[in-house]
């Protein structure tokens, strides 16, 4: 029975591996009791084999949301559908789910995903709708080990709290400070680790092919590996998919476009090298960045599992959301635009001039907040840099000013050289940003593992043709609207390239 708590708890729960015989009563149990569709998991047994033939034996791993007390799920959900209950479970609001998949990005447990009946986000709630009536989790009345364990991290008194404070415990990746309350007793590094076993050859695990998922990120580490003396293999786990596909890639390239497009040209006429008066500033740099920033908007709607509910986004944020900080930048700054080009309208090149004040710092913010969204999302280390806001700003302002001057020889012949001059800058200081990433050396393995798959593995082929195209930009005072056409398609690639790098490395 669960044990008995006092009103002011805090749930916690511990798997108990010297008694796990790898069953699945759980797995099945979880999916009858929250009617989880075939094909995801709230919770799932890994099976690790150790060792060499003859002498191997297998290691098993319970899988399952961590039930974190500092849980990024919740910091970066705009909405507050992924939130943690007063009792400490993290837990899910379906009907306020807007599908846009970050709650996924962030965890570093890869513990939630996106049900394909309902669109919405879920994942393991130690059923909490059991909890609240007096009842124990199902998997915890199914296991017949009694390896599942349930209760009051807080009171002394129950078994949960004995086992975490007495004995030795164990919880996944640690370093991420997310202060999991799922507890591994008797667990082996080999299956808390997911990139301690390799991956099995052949393409299949036990029972399961692996690679047939679209956008999936195949268990287990891809090579020899390198962290570790034990000889192990993945023998069986469950199929794991990227949240964030070609939409997000192609979104950081429009954005980029929308916010150097108006960036640059304010910028050249601040410091008095463009005409304030001239095609492009008046007419271009509101219509070019007004144009791209609405596809953004456009992009970010369309990959939510529930377009419809974007407004809520703005009707209930949450703000420590930075999709919710990122959206009202990216309002801001369209507001700037819509009166920037009511005043070349209306040829008050005096408003435009005002306008110059905000419009900075909404265009650069526009430009970099992704950085920061990206920050939140702890499951990808490759993302937490503190070099991606510099490198994001310069990429605007490498999109803007070869955008620009695809049109300059039609509205402003006498501007090109000064757009060149700007792309040919951006595109030197971008591709030296990208070496600087490129070979430091990461802090961790992680992050090594998704800059190997963005540089040597499955992503190369658009990292380098974007790194090649990219630095055509730097001949862009020869070669004029094709280096900056060049420039633009090599953003692009590397932009794919570096968002699907990001999360191509398993976390479970």
């Amino acid at each position: 029975m669960a044990d008995i708590v006092a009103p002011s708890l805090r749930w916690a729960k511990v798997i108990d591996h010297t008694r796990c015989i790898g069953c699945h009563a759980c797995s099945t149990a979880c999916k009858s009791e929250n009617q989880v569709p075939l094909g995801v998991n709230r919770t799932y047994v890994k099976y690790v084999d150790v060792g060499l033939f003859p002498q191997t034996r297998r290691a098993f791993q319970v899988t399952r949301c961590n039930q974190c007390d500092s849980p990024p799920c919740t910091v970066v959900c705009p909405t507050s559908a992924m939130h943690r209950r007063a009792d400490g479970i993290v837990d899910f609001d379906k009907s306020i789910c807007i599908g846009c998949k970050a709650c996924i990005a962030a965890c570093p447990y890869d513990a939630i995903f996106i049900n394909p009946d309902d669109h919405s986000a879920e994942k393991c709630n130690v059923c909490a709708h059991r909890l609240d009536v007096g009842l124990e989790p199902s998997c915890v009345v199914v296991c017949p080990v009694e390896a599942i364990l349930v209760g009051d991290l807080d009171d002394g008194a129950s078994r949960v709290a004995s086992l975490v404070g007495r004995e030795g415990v164990a919880v996944r990746r640690p370093e991420k400070n997310t202060q999991p309350k799922l507890f591994y007793r008797g667990a082996q590094q080999v299956t808390l680790d997911p990139l301690a076993a390799r991956r099995p050859e052949g393409g299949g695990f036990m029972w399961s092919q692996y690679g047939t998922v679209p956008n999936e990120v195949t268990s287990g580490h891809p090579g020899p590996v390198e962290h570790t003396a034990v000889e192990a293999v993945l023998s069986y786990d469950v199929p794991h998919r990227a949240p964030w596909d070609w939409r997000v890639s192609l979104y950081t390239w429009t954005k980029g476009i929308a916010s150097g497009a108006y960036l640059v040209p304010l910028l050249l006429v601040a410091m008095g090298l463009l005409a304030p008066a001239g095609a492009l500033w008046q007419w271009a740099a509101p219509i070019v960045a007004g144009t791209f920033l609405g596809i953004t908007g456009l992009i970010l709607i369309a990959d939510l599992e529930h377009p419809a509910r974007f407004y809520l986004i703005f009707a209930q944020p949450q703000w420590r959301s930075w999709l919710v900080r990122g959206a009202v930048a990216i309002s801001g700054y369209g507001a700037v635009l819509v009166l920037h080009f009511a005043g070349s309208l209306a040829g008050n090149i005096a408003l435009q001039r005002l306008l110059m004040w905000p419009g900075v710092p909404c265009a650069a913010l526009a430009a970099v907040y992704t950085a920061y969204l990206f920050a939140q999302a702890k499951a990808c280390d490759l993302w937490q840099s503190p070099l991606l806001p510099p490198q994001l700003l310069v990429q605007a302002l490498l999109a803007g000013s070869a955008a620009l001057l695809l049109l300059a020889p039609w509205l402003d012949p006498g501007a090109a050289p000064v757009l060149a001059r700007a792309t040919m800058a951006a595109s030197v200081l971008h591709l030296l940003l990208v070496a600087g990433e490129s070979t430091l050396i990461h802090s961790t393995t992680h992050a090594r593992l998704a800059a190997r798959e963005m540089t040597r593995g499955r992503y190369a082929t658009f990292f380098w043709a974007g790194v090649v195209l990219m630095g055509t930009g730097a001949l862009a005072l020869w070669l004029g609207p094709v280096a900056a056409l060049a420039a633009l398609l090599g953003l692009l690639l590397y932009e794919h390239a570096f968002v699907q790098a990001g999360q191509s490395v398993p976390l479970a």
